[in-house]
């Protein structure tokens, strides 16, 4: 859901327009898929009208609020269907990103679920939307789900995008807000922080067959993994300048580097090094990492998921750069067999954004699990969530 967004799924839905009709038509879940095709097509373009697009859609209206959480005000925004027939409810979380909850392809995938009937809450996760993942975000998961379930009176499916995605997990796991989630969808999810922080210095991919899988990571995990603890590559002098300097690169500010003007000379060679010559910060790297292995272990799903007592979809895009695809399959692997309803690596996902020219299959199977998702959150409409 890149600013190439309505392109792409364009490329994706116009060959479903009638194959998708006809196949449905012999299916008895077919308007489960329908609107599953129908949110894919809306988010490509909002104002996009055709047999896909015009199912069951629904005017919406949009709220701003608040509420008082365990670290502070956490603003968010409810999108709610009027006019029809509500299709459960669902907490849509950004990953890491500045913009947050103003992003436009969170509000683009928000109001294509609205109008297919389906309530939305997306909170600000503020540590996210400074690059930073951290426990307090989980609270904040778990908080949200706290607030929709009980302003709607039944359990709430949540769906996290990118690191968002494992941080819902390990709230879903938490005793506190395991009986107002009703399913977790984790998009581009990662198992073990450490071993996507290894891949982000060496390149390589950890499967849990034991393969090694060669593959360029995004130049962005690493300046994520800096981030998070400038001080072990900085001096405490230059750490405040850096941060502004390499907020500003991640928001793509063309003026970030005059920021960094006021770091010494040792800090204006290591933010070079850091943003222009990566591999030779490896040894730094893999020093960072073992240091740091406590902390990434707690924001890690490993380990933590075997109380889980909600449905589980795990789905990520075969060619992620950021979060290799192999993280998922470490996921299904920890996620109670019971509770495991949907995986799938996707050639017709990247990282959280939808792909372009992949075969018709490809395209049917991201319909058929988004649709297995939608229908959970139907059933979702019919139970009372637990108080």
């Amino acid at each position: 859901m890149d600013s190439h967004t309505g392109r792409k799924l364009k490329y994706f839905l116009i060959p479903l327009l009638l194959i998708v009709l006809a196949v449905l038509l012999l299916r008895q879940d077919a308007e489960a898929h329908l609107r599953a095709a129908a949110v894919l097509e809306r988010v490509s373009d909002p104002n996009a009208q055709g047999p896909i697009a015009d199912f069951s859609r629904q005017p919406l209206r949009e709220e701003n609020g608040s509420a008082l959480v365990a670290d502070g005000t956490m603003p968010f925004r409810l999108y709610i269907p009027e006019g029809g027939a509500r299709n459960g409810a669902i907490v849509l979380l950004h990953g890491v990103h500045h913009l947050a909850i103003d992003d436009p392809r969170l509000i683009n995938l928000s109001r294509a679920l609205a109008g297919a009937g389906v309530e939305v809450m997306t909170p600000e996760l503020k540590d996210l939307a400074d690059y930073r993942i951290t426990l307090r975000t989980v609270d904040r998961i778990g908080a949200s789900a706290v607030i929709l379930s009980t302003r709607v009176n039944e359990r709430v499916g949540v769906i996290g995008l990118s690191f968002a995605g494992s941080l819902s997990l390990i709230a879903a796991a938490q005793p506190e807000y395991a009986n107002k989630i009703g399913f977790v969808l984790a998009v581009g999810g990662y198992e073990d922080m450490a071993r996507v922080a290894r891949f982000y210095t060496a390149n390589i991919e950890t499967a849990p067959d034991g393969r090694k899988i060669h593959a360029q990571a995004h130049e962005y995990g690493a300046l994520l993994l800096a981030y998070a603890h400038l001080e072990d590559f900085f001096s405490a002098h230059d750490v405040p300048v850096v941060r502004e300097a390499l907020r500003r690169w991640l928001w793509e500010d063309p003026q970030a580097m005059k920021t960094a003007a006021a770091l010494s000379p040792e800090g204006k060679k290591t933010l070079d090094l850091l943003l222009h010559h990566r591999d030779e910060l490896q040894r730094d790297f893999l020093t960072e990492i073992a240091q740091r292995q406590a902390d990434m272990a707690a924001i890690s799903p490993r380990g933590k998921l075997g109380g889980l007592k909600t449905d589980v979809y795990l789905l990520h895009g075969a060619s992620d750069n950021i979060v290799p695809p192999a993280e998922t399959l470490w996921l299904e692997r920890d996620v109670p067999k019971q509770d495991l309803k949907g995986v799938l690596i996707s050639q017709a996902l990247t990282h959280v954004n939808a792909g372009n020219g992949e075969p018709f299959t490809e395209k049917w199977k991201l319909v058929h699990f988004f649709a297995g998702v939608l229908e959970d959150a139907d059933r979702l409409s019919e139970q009372k969530a637990g108080h």
